[in-house]
């Protein structure tokens, strides 16, 4: 018996599941973070050009290339692990460098990326990060007053997580150099994988923060133009029982601003789209980091929900007022329409009143027409016959006049028969 043939996606779908490894990270350590976005590219973007850009990178350090059409790799550059990873709209780079600098979050860090190899990215910076991996000190007193010290107390988030494996810390802020800092304090003997998960989950946690953002920029651009079109929606509205404007003309308007709806909908829904998913991204990820608080100080999650949550129901509502203001219209065209249609009835109705009036008075004109057709024929059949018999009227000594007369009513009477007849046979 010859062996089954495997589909032939199934290898390819088993390894997505393990395409991108978290990291295995040492204490004490450094992770830079850039993520890249084309700012108006989606799912069209060029990904070629993010591969070229990070062979450029490798090519720097003599670093094996990855395998063609990958959408992650792993190697070392220099003293530092890089890990890239190409998404639907951006691409990431992520470099670990063992040890601490003596100054924290110090910009030069950052420098393991090159600054004129980022300028030449194709895209812009969506978000750069610095996370400093440190042991944690016996006395709490000092993370905290070292945390003080190193970000924004009014926005610092800060929690134990993973069954207190490790504190992070992170006020969100960007700095002077253009990057935003997260600390991560590890508890002694927490393993360099689960570590390794936590600084992930940081990274993605920020970016999927970024990318949903971008849905709230656009959603006050749309609310801008909905602002525009609301008023002009209302007052056809409103004015569907009034006889100004033609009901056509209204009509007309109507559909205008339903096409403009639609084609709102159209260019807005995919951002939408996007940022609910990646909300629920950094929900999921905030919630597996299973925090517990530390002396009252607020968790990430905590930070969430007062700063980000009302942006992404700014989103929400702004889609919601979208599809409620495309619901409205598509609904007062129905109105519109049905009123037309009455209208247009009624308008018939009267025109088939009119053409029955016409065709009543057509048939008593043809039937006047008929009697003086009569006569008319009469009249010349009269004469004819009147020539036919004066031969007669020789013989019989009746004068023509006396022959005439006499043939009058028997001509009437016939030709009267023969137009009826046909009247009869032509209907």
């Amino acid at each position: 018996m010859p062996p089954i043939s495997d589909h032939p996606l199934r290898y390819a779908t088993v390894n997505e599941l393990h395409a991108r490894p978290f990291p295995a990270l040492e204490v004490p350590s450094t992770a830079v973070y850039v993520a890249i976005k084309e700012p108006f590219a989606a799912v069209n973007r060029d990904r070629n050009k993010d591969v070229v850009h990070l062979h450029a990178l490798l090519d720097r350090h003599g670093s094996a290339h990855p395998q063609p059409g990958a959408t992650h790799f792993q190697g070392a550059i220099g003293r530092s692990d890089l890990k890239w990873e190409s998404h639907t709209e951006f691409v990431t780079y992520t470099a670990f460098s063992r040890g601490l600098s003596k100054r924290p979050f110090d910009p030069a860090e950052a420098e393991i990326l090159p600054e004129d190899w980022l300028a030449a990215a194709p895209g812009k910076r969506l978000t750069s990060v610095l996370i400093r991996i440190e042991a944690m000190p016996e006395a709490e007193a000092t993370l905290f007053a070292q945390l003080d010290d190193w970000f924004v107390p009014e926005s610092l988030a800060v929690s134990r997580v993973v069954d207190g494996a490790a504190i992070i810390a992170g006020d969100f802020r960007i700095d002077p150099a253009g990057h935003m800092r997260f600390a991560v304090f590890v508890k002694p003997g927490t393993g360099s994988r689960r570590l390794g998960r936590i600084v992930q989950r940081l990274c993605e946690i920020e970016t999927y923060r970024a990318m949903s953002m971008l849905g709230l920029m656009r959603s006050r651009d749309l609310s801008t133009r909905l602002n525009g079109l609301d008023p002009r929606l209302s007052g056809l509205v409103e004015g569907l029982d009034n006889a100004e404007p033609a009901p056509e003309a209204a009509l007309h308007d109507l559909l205008t601003i339903s096409a403009e709806l639609e084609s709102l909908a159209v260019h807005f829904s995919f951002r939408f789209g996007a940022t609910a998913a990646y909300e629920a991204i950094v929900n999921q990820r905030i919630q597996v980091l299973r925090e517990t608080r530390i002396e009252g100080r607020q968790t990430f999650a905590e930070f969430m929900m007062r700063r980000y949550d009302p942006a992404m129901r700014t989103v929400k509502s702004a889609e919601g007022r979208l599809q409620s203001m495309a619901d409205r219209a598509q609904r007062a065209a129905e109105l519109l329409r049905t009123r037309v249609d009455v209208e247009r009835s009624a308008q018939n109705q009267k025109l088939l009143e009119s053409m029955d009036k016409r065709a009543d008075l057509q048939l008593r004109l043809q039937r006047t027409v008929e009697g003086l057709s009569v006569v008319a024929i009469s009249y010349y059949a009269v004469s004819l016959m009147s020539y036919l018999t004066y031969p007669l009227a020789k013989v019989t000594g009746i004068t023509k006049d006396m022959l005439t007369g006499l043939l009058v009513l028997p001509v009437i009477g016939l030709v009267w028969l023969l137009v009826r007849r046909i009247r009869k046979a032509l209907h």
